[in-house]
């Protein structure tokens, strides 16, 4: 039976993850699953602990938590596998505010079936990409996407909503971030041999299908197939910008002509004028950097997720 190192972040989901402890453990014990429970304390605490955990031989290290601890532990198992610690495998109980990362995955929102899903313990290669660049110039990794500009910011005000999760606080945000982000930056975009420069209202780069809990930028994205999904929007007025919202809901927008999707597997974006503000997996990469470059490194990491047959 594997050993499960079981990363909780008690933050997680406005408190939610913390609220549920005790159902997550009956939820583990009912499967006599072998694990060990540790609580985040700091920020980066669960990418020090997941790091930990593959070099002391955990079989699977799981966060019970959202997008962002997920985020810090595949880079702490990244850093354990460059340091040759390669054997561990990564799994999710999705219990945060968007749970993106998860939905990538395919693993569905709560407790119950995310400790069925561990039981059953079916695992496929997950590519992970890095990007470089604002304020991590030596890299950090990612696991469902890199956003720049407009999402970035909707990212930035929903984190300052606490009374709410889910995609109603990112729809919130989304409508108030039209009122504070109208002015796009000119972006030059290098990729597949291909240049780009105009103002981009939005540039997703995507290894997962979603984010802000239900924008499906890339609405066939596969974190397995080598590819990162590109959807690239133009600079819009504020009124377009609201017509736009419901086609990046039902992942259409690719029938509007503002936007347009391709894929790639190394992007490098370059702010000819105004800034970046990008997030990598909803965490913060910079709020105005001028360059960044994102790569994809195919099939790195064992993710414990549901049997698509079964």
């Amino acid at each position: 039976m594997p050993r499960y190192l079981l990363i909780v972040n008690p933050t997680s989901g406005r408190g939610f993850a913390g609220r549920s402890l005790s159902l997550i453990e009956k939820e583990l014990q009912r499967y006599s699953l072998d694990y060990k429970l540790v609580l985040t304390e700091r920020p980066w605490h669960a990418a020090d602990l997941a790091e930990q955990g593959a070099r002391e031989g955990y079989e699977v290290v799981i966060v019970a938590s959202g997008d962002g601890t997920a985020n810090e532990a595949l880079n702490g198992l990244m850093r354990a596998k460059m340091a040759g610690f390669d054997k561990t495998a990564m799994g999710q109980i999705a219990v945060g505010t968007g749970n993106d990362f998860a939905y990538g995955m395919n693993i569905p929102g709560g407790i119950e079936i995310g400790c069925k899903i561990l039981a059953e313990n079916y695992r496929r290669r997950m590519d992970v990409g890095i990007v470089k660049g604002g304020d991590y110039p030596d890299g950090r990794y990612f696991g469902n996407g890199v956003g720049i500009g407009f999402d970035a910011e909707t990212g930035f005000v929903a984190a300052k909503i606490r009374w709410m999760r889910g995609l109603l606080l990112y729809l919130i945000a989304a409508i108030e971030t039209v009122f504070i982000y109208y002015k796009a930056p000119t972006v030059r975009l290098q990729y597949e041999g291909k240049e780009l420069t105009q103002p981009a209202l939005m540039i997703s780069i995507m290894n997962g299908r979603r984010m802000g809990g239900g924008f499906f930028f890339a609405p066939n994205g596969d974190p397995g197939d080598g590819w990162f999904n590109l959807c690239i929007a133009r600079s819009a007025s504020q009124l377009r910008i609201f017509g736009l919202i419901p086609y990046f809901m039902k992942g259409t927008q690719a029938t509007q002509k503002e936007v347009q999707m391709d894929k790639g597997r190394k992007v490098v974006a370059t702010a000819v004028s105004g800034s970046l503000p990008v997030h990598c997996d909803g965490e913060t990469v910079c709020f105005e950097g001028k360059e960044l470059t994102i790569e994809l490194l195919p099939a790195q990491i064992e993710f414990v997720t549901q049997n698509p047959v079964a």
